[in-house]
């Protein structure tokens, strides 16, 4: 019912919460006041029943994992968890440790390198050991030295270069084509097309290095400044006299195995030797074009083994019979032959094989005068040393 107030407006009288029910009234739906009440006071009683349970879950969650209760799911997440934890407290001081390994070892290094004693320099020589410059060409007093001993770093004292290294490269300054190893120290240049050398000890410069001249069997040549260098003469009581020869019979790797292992015998390389190119490959040679022979220089101590006695077992450690080949190698770079040095070892030579053919022995190895050794690819030095086998086509056989 509507009413009337003081002032004339007409008033609707507050429902009654009984009275009141849902319906639509002009599109708009109506709850009334109990209904209102009685949803909120469901989803209050439902809040708090899923925090008890949550509650009783948590204080009871330790107790079933102990008893093997908790479910494979749960277990699993609580594994991940510990694993996780477990990684962060594995990994964070095992990287804690390595970062100060590191730090450890950049300053021992540094002390290290802070207790190498360094010699006072001239202006002139500082302006090319450390401020990289050059020294006019043909000034500097190693370019033509022959001497017998050792180059070292003017800076720190490290030897750095042999003079059995040295040749003339007429390029006006001291040429090297090899390095003490470990005693220089390659980088790219300012320029960026040559590659500069220094002192792998204290830095110091020393000039450049080049590759593929051709000047040299090793076809290197460390082009070096004179005033960055010392040189310390070899003590002739202490210096060991040797010789060297150049036998090709076969394969290089057995043939290198067979005479290395004799007492005397200082160091050997194998390489090619009697052929009219430059600086051939084993490519080269296994083509049948560069008119090479696979030879095995032997550097010795006349002292201790001459060179009759390392030709005679050269004659008994491969068939000198076999006309280019050896065993089932087959072809010109497996001849036989003997590179002589001067005339005694030709004489040596020559009155062996006519001892082999007095005993009936077609010997068909050749005598020529040593000329350039070309040194072989790395892989090829002490073959049988690196790979561990053994000689498939030399054996010792006794025929003196």
């Amino acid at each position: 019912m509507l009413g009337l107030v003081p002032g004339g407006r007409t008033v609707r009288p507050p429902p009654k919460e009984s009275n009141v029910k849902a319906g639509n009234q002009g599109g708009k739906r109506i709850l009334s006041f109990d209904r209102i009440g009685q949803q909120r006071g469901l989803q209050g009683r439902r809040l708090r029943e899923q925090f008890d349970a949550r509650a009783r879950l948590s204080e009871s969650e330790r107790h079933l994992h102990q008893t093997g209760e908790l479910s494979r799911l749960e277990r699993g997440e609580h594994l991940m968890f510990k694993r996780r934890s477990f990684r962060w407290r594995f990994f964070i001081p095992m990287a804690v440790a390595v970062v100060c390994g590191v730090v450890v070892m950049a300053l021992t290094i540094r002390s290290e390198e802070s207790t190498v004693t360094l010699n006072r320099l001239t202006p002139e020589e500082q302006r090319v050991i450390l401020h990289k410059g050059t020294e006019p060409p043909f000034t500097g007093k190693f370019t033509n030295s022959h001497e017998k001993g050792t180059y070292t770093c003017k800076q720190c004292g490290a030897s750095l270069y042999r003079s059995s290294d040295k040749f003339d490269s007429e390029c006006g300054w001291p040429s090297f084509d090899d390095e003490i190893p470990g005693a220089v120290r390659r980088t790219v240049d300012a320029d960026g097309l040559r590659t500069e050398i220094t002192c792998a000890r204290c830095g110091a410069h020393l000039g450049h290095v080049f590759a593929g001249e051709h000047l040299t069997p090793r076809n290197v040549r460390h082009c070096v400044n004179s005033i960055s260098l010392n040189f310390v003469a070899a003590d002739p009581e202490t210096t060991v006299k040797t010789e060297k020869a150049y036998f090709a019979g076969g394969c290089f790797w057995g043939t290198e195995y067979m005479l290395k292992k004799t007492d005397g015998v200082i160091g050997t390389r194998v390489g090619y030797m009697g052929g009219h190119t430059k600086n051939p490959t084993y490519q080269d040679v296994c083509a049948h074009g560069t008119g090479h022979a696979e030879t095995v220089e032997i550097q010795f101590n006349p002292s201790k083994i001459t060179f009759e006695k390392l030709a005679r077992l050269f004659f008994e450690i491969h068939d000198p019979t076999e006309i280019n080949r050896q065993g089932p190698d087959i072809g010109d770079q497996y001849r036989s032959a003997v590179f002589y040095t001067n005339d005694d070892q030709r004489q040596t030579a020559e009155r062996l094989i006519r001892i082999l053919k007095d005993k009936g022995y077609d010997v068909v190895t050749q005598l020529s005068k040593a000329e350039t050794f070309w040194e072989a690819e790395k892989y090829h030095q002490d073959y049988y040393e690196h790979t561990g086998s053994q000689p498939y086509c030399h054996a010792y056989q006794k025929r003196f």
